[in-house]
């Protein structure tokens, strides 16, 4: 009879893994699906495409696509930065190394790179579960991981980006720390600070969790140790490891700065970007609306911004003060880069915002009306992503 009840209650002690992965397979077996379907019959694009796997649609998709080509050329042939237009150097480099190694055993740095960003984002949907639902209950777990996963640019998490790995760090490091498993939250930090320059964020993830745990301990709960501190320094010395290699590799520690001017990307304040946009129009908000001269793309990412500040801020509000500031900062960095381009792919590894998003998911309408507008973004922007239009 033992055996049996032990039996019995197995599905409902491994629902931390099987439920993270059944939302992950429903939801990239549909973008694939959708990304197989609408690349054969949307074919105008005004971006002049390149096909690095003409031969396969979905591993063209989604390894041939913008900034994929930059992990796999560093992967493969290394960094470049001068005499270059788009130097290399901009990219961190903890996904093409991950990339160089994987294709050991593949032969393939394009099937290497999308087995490296999936098995990352699975992983860190299943961490992401554990975290809630050990603080919030299964059901809030499940409505987190499934609006992470439906989110308008989640597709970005199976092609050959860096998300997948800096949510990965970032999920994991905090995890490890609300276990109070600094010494793994420091090894996880330190491979965050290597994925891209917001990594930095994870720093003040880790530094005010410590703070947070620090006073709240008590009676029946114990401070976090003052080596805990080392969890944040590991970020920034994961990044710093990246400066020193662009130190010695070309004589600029920052070097990737420097490249990011390429794509136009220079320190300006968020009011000045933002400024700009607002301009009326020399014919009029009316007229330029009724004949599409918005520019459609920057008004989405500054939704984007707004809506992740605003829910950064309900966070403090609610005194979750290492997640209200991660996705703070994680919302004003990218923004403060002088452009509007690409923010709605930046705030979707804000990931205490899904948290949040759970929360309030309890009333069914909200519920349904993340999920059929999350549905829809993420329909469209993998269409126009298959194409070659820029969404992120």
């Amino acid at each position: 009879m033992r055996a049996a009840a032990d039996w019995k209650n197995r599905p409902a002690a491994a629902r931390w893994f099987w439920r993270p992965l059944s939302a992950f397979a429903i939801t990239r077996l549909g973008i694939a699906l959708v990304a197989l379907l609408s690349a054969p019959l949307v074919v105008d694009s005004n971006v002049p495409p390149y096909h690095i796997r003409p031969d396969n649609t979905l591993l063209d998709v989604f390894g041939s696509r913008w900034d994929t080509g930059f992990y796999l050329s560093i992967a493969t042939e290394g960094y470049r930065y001068e005499g270059v237009s788009l130097p290399s150097v901009a990219f961190f480099p903890l996904l093409p190394v991950f990339i160089r190694a994987v294709a050991l055993a593949t032969g393939d740095p394009l099937v290497a790179g999308l087995i490296v960003t999936n098995l990352a984002l699975l992983a860190a949907v299943t961490i992401l579960y554990r975290l809630v639902e050990e603080e919030r209950g299964a059901a809030t777990a499940n409505r987190a991981v499934w609006y992470l996963l439906i989110f308008p640019t989640s597709f970005f998490g199976s092609a050959i980006y860096s998300e997948s790995l800096f949510l990965l760090g970032a999920v994991g490091s905090l995890y490890a720390a609300r276990k109070h498993a600094w010494g793994i939250a420091a090894l996880v930090g330190l491979l965050t600070g290597l994925t891209r320059f917001t990594g930095v964020i994870a720093a003040a993830l880790l530094a005010v969790e410590w703070w947070t745990q620090r006073r709240r301990s008590g009676a029946t709960t114990a401070p976090p140790p003052l080596s805990g501190l080392a969890a944040p320094v590991a970020v920034l010395i994961g990044t710093a490891i990246y400066l020193a290699y662009l130190q010695l590799a070309f004589g600029d520690a920052l070097a990737f700065a420097r490249a990011s001017a390429a794509w136009a990307r220079l320190p300006r304040s968020p009011f000045e970007t933002i400024g700009d946009l607002l301009q009326a129009p020399p014919d009029g908000w009316g007229a330029a609306i009724l004949a599409g001269r918005l520019p459609l793309d920057n008004w989405i990412d500054l939704l984007a911004s707004l809506t992740f500040l605003g829910l950064g801020g309900a966070l403090l509000f609610q005194r979750r003060w290492s997640e209200g500031v991660f996705v703070v900062l994680g919302t004003l960095i990218p923004l403060s880069s002088g452009l509007l381009m690409s923010q709605r792919r930046y705030v979707w590894v804000l990931f205490p915002v899904f948290i949040l998003l759970a929360r309030w998911g309890e009333r069914p309408w909200l519920d349904r009306a993340i999920t059929a507008l999350g549905l829809m973004g993420l329909g469209l922007f993998t269409v126009l992503f298959a194409n070659w239009y820029w969404v992120g």
